[in-house]
């Protein structure tokens, strides 16, 4: 039988925390483990294996911690491993755990708010190369015009705290001037990349005000709070005390810092080591 835990949150650095932040108000009762790998962050440019190997040593160590569900609260992740991990690796070695991704719902979503049928997809380098959000709106959403539009210089920016600087502006600006020369008729952009809601105020002021943004965070809440509604069997096995804790591949001081300053909020984090 399996062990009852917190819900595990993996990102491969801060911006997770933005879905974290959400869930915890759609769902306060629970316990939630955090997890970033902010030493070999960011994932954007890396290949499918190291994607995939560095995913899988994140989830096996959150199921080491009595996670039996775990959200890859990344799109990167959820574009490179996600799909390997639950076609293979859970039926073998972890059966009765689950692992969920961030991109299905957020396509699920982005159909109800464009009124044009043109929207807008920012995102990692990786994210965007493998088509993952063309691959599933078009199967949910077949008459969405997509354009996609890789943001490489974003999360470095958020990392580093240079998102509000002069530079951080231009980069913003110039990436979201590239994506509506794309399609002037876009009217809807979804932050495919949990790190952008953190330029949420930046990205609005420099978007005609028509333009919806969506961030994720609350999107995957509310699916997360439908899925376990839908399957009570794994709601039975995540703890409820409204407590959260975190992990980080980096310097635990240097994670706490920047996270407690990001997030506005006091986070205390512990070092670990992935292999």
């Amino acid at each position: 039988m399996s062990s009852i835990g917190p819900i595990g949150v993996f990102d491969s650095g801060y911006g997770g925390l933005t879905v974290l932040k959400e869930i915890r108000e759609k769902l306060p009762e629970y316990d939630f483990l955090y997890l970033g790998d902010n030493a070999r962050a960011p994932y954007g440019s890396r290949s499918f294996p190291v994607i995939y190997d560095y995913t899988w040593q994140a989830v096996q160590a959150l199921f080491d911690r009595d996670c039996s569900l775990v959200i890859l609260a990344c799109n990167t992740a959820s574009a490179k491993a996600l799909r390997n991990i639950q076609r293979i690796k859970l039926p073998e070695l972890h059966p009765d755990k689950r692992v969920l991704g961030v991109i299905r719902p957020s396509t699920e979503e982005l159909d109800k708010h464009s009124k044009t049928k043109h929207v807008g997809v920012l995102a990692t380098d990786g994210t965007i190369r493998s088509n993952s959000y063309q691959i599933e709106l078009a199967k949910f959403a077949p008459d969405l015009v997509v354009n996609q539009h890789a943001c490489p210089m974003w999360v470095p920016l958020i990392e580093n705290n240079k998102f509000d600087s002069p530079g951080g502006i231009y980069f913003i600006q110039e990436d979201l001037v590239q994506l509506l020369e794309k399609d002037p008729k876009i009217d809807t952009i979804l932050l495919a990349c949990t790190h952008y809601p953190i330029l949420l105020d930046q990205i609005k002021g420099l978007l005609p005000e028509q333009i919806e943004v969506l961030p994720q965070g609350q999107i995957v809440a509310n699916s997360l709070a439908d899925y376990l509604d839908r399957h009570p069997e794994m709601a039975a096995k995540c703890s409820k005390g409204g407590k959260v804790n975190y992990l980080t591949t980096e310097s635990a001081a240097d994670f706490s810092e920047k996270a407690s300053a990001l997030m506005n909020d006091d986070i205390q984090a512990t070092h670990l080591t992935l292999h």
